[in-house]
């Protein structure tokens, strides 16, 4: 197992573990309200949940692969812009910066 797959595992487990974790606990579905997208929580988990999925299948497909790394590097990009704008530390800002980079790594590396 070489490294990509091994940051592509990381990644998948993350974002499953993000997604259910909307579902299964209120402290994110308060942080969405803080955001002003309450609305939007359920679709993001829903997003975060098949992108991990499409990670793993990646494993095996190279097209789900681009379009799951490319998918979750655009939404935490839209998650690194909500946090700039609600004025976050950058503490709380770097785990959204952090797998945009990641995502956006899988997706260069998978392109190559």
């Amino acid at each position: 197992m070489n490294l990509l797959h091994l940051l592509i595992l990381f990644s998948a487990t993350s974002f499953l573990t993000y997604g259910i974790a909307y579902f299964a606990s209120s402290n994110m579905k308060n942080e969405f309200k803080r955001f002003g997208l309450e609305k939007f929580g359920p679709l993001i988990a829903v997003l975060e949940l098949a992108g991990a999925i499409g990670l793993f299948i990646g494993l095996q497909n190279h097209t789900v692969l681009v379009l799951a790394s490319g998918g979750l590097a655009l939404l935490m990009l839209l998650g690194t812009g909500v946090r700039i704008k609600m004025k976050d530390s950058l503490l709380v800002s770097t785990p959204a910066f952090f797998y945009f980079v990641l995502n956006l790594y899988i997706l260069y590396r998978t392109l190559e």
